[in-house]
């Protein structure tokens, strides 16, 4: 069976539903010389004959007949795998797993991924939540959604949004310490490190005016290695923390938490879909930009 070309089952089958070599020939766009060849070809690679020719007329043999049900159901069930692969192209469908980190995985991608489910039933959906860089080919991700900066790396990435970093501290903190005037302040003040950062204790404000940097190295009294751990600690009183602002607006807006220096800011960080390969499956393609909409109309 290694030697058998199954090229010619697609001639054999052909051949029986034309009914003869020259309609057959016709369909397959080649000569009669060239489809008696291929048959005489896979005869003998079979090592049994097919069909039994004449002048005037062609019939199968029995084992012939048996040979064209199976290769007919062979061709069938091909082209119905071609198809198959044809809407995995075009329609969103099977699994789709996405990595995100602890604070925004429940509250941005979960709900987008239910959104995704409805819209594309064929599409089951897992989200896993981890504050570390997952790796996406190894642990089989489909895409990763990343907040802040993007190291290096050979992955694909697109930019969702941005956020805003926003320094923080309850109203009790700052009733009892006093809030900051200027970044320099902070270095008398209690931090709360977020630990996955590559710099969580130095940190460079902008002046609303000029521009100028203000660069503090901070003093650290506890830490947390995910965002939602530093808010809790922020939450509690303990310390002063930078934090993004879809965590802390509603905090901010029910004065649950204080927005501190008011006239300085810090760099934007961004919202991204990291994926691998050069060109994405559609089902990643349509969450990256369904993500986008959902992003887009939640800031505007």
């Amino acid at each position: 069976m290694a030697d058998v070309n199954l090229n010619r089952l697609g001639v054999f089958v052909t051949l029986v539903r034309a009914g003869s070599f020259t309609a057959a020939a016709q369909q397959l766009g080649s000569t009669k010389a060239m489809v008696s060849q291929h048959l005489a070809k896979l005869e003998e690679e079979l090592g049994v004959q097919l069909v039994v020719r004449s002048t005037r007329r062609m019939s199968l043999t029995d084992a012939g007949e048996r040979f064209h049900e199976d290769c007919a159901r062979v061709l069938a069930d091909a082209e119905a795998a071609i198809a198959q692969l044809g809407e995995c192209r075009d329609t969103p469908m099977g699994s789709l797993r996405v990595a995100a980190a602890g604070d925004h995985g429940p509250s941005i991608v979960a709900p987008a991924l239910a959104d995704f489910a409805a819209r594309f039933p064929q599409v089951k959906v897992e989200l896993v939540t981890s504050d570390s860089v997952v790796d996406l080919i190894a642990e089989r991700f489909d895409l990763s959604i990343r907040i802040g900066w993007l190291r290096d790396s050979s992955l694909r990435a697109a930019k969702l949004a941005s956020f805003r970093q926003c320094l923080v501290a309850s109203p009790a903190y700052v009733a009892k310490h006093g809030a900051p005037r200027v970044p320099e302040d902070l270095a008398a003040h209690a931090w709360i490190a977020l630990t996955v950062l590559s710099s969580p204790t130095r940190w460079t404000f902008f002046s609303a005016g000029d521009e100028a940097e203000h660069t503090v190295q901070t003093r650290t009294v506890a830490s947390a290695n995910s965002t939602l751990g530093v808010h809790a600690f922020v939450a509690a009183g303990l310390g002063v923390s930078v934090l993004p602002d879809y965590l802390v607006d509603e905090d901010i807006s029910a004065g649950r938490l204080v927005a501190l220096l008011p006239r300085f800011r810090l760099p934007e960080g961004g919202v991204y879909a990291v994926y691998p390969g050069k060109q994405p499956p559609v089902k990643v393609r349509a969450f990256i930009d369904l993500l986008k909409e959902r992003l887009a109309g939640s800031s505007g």
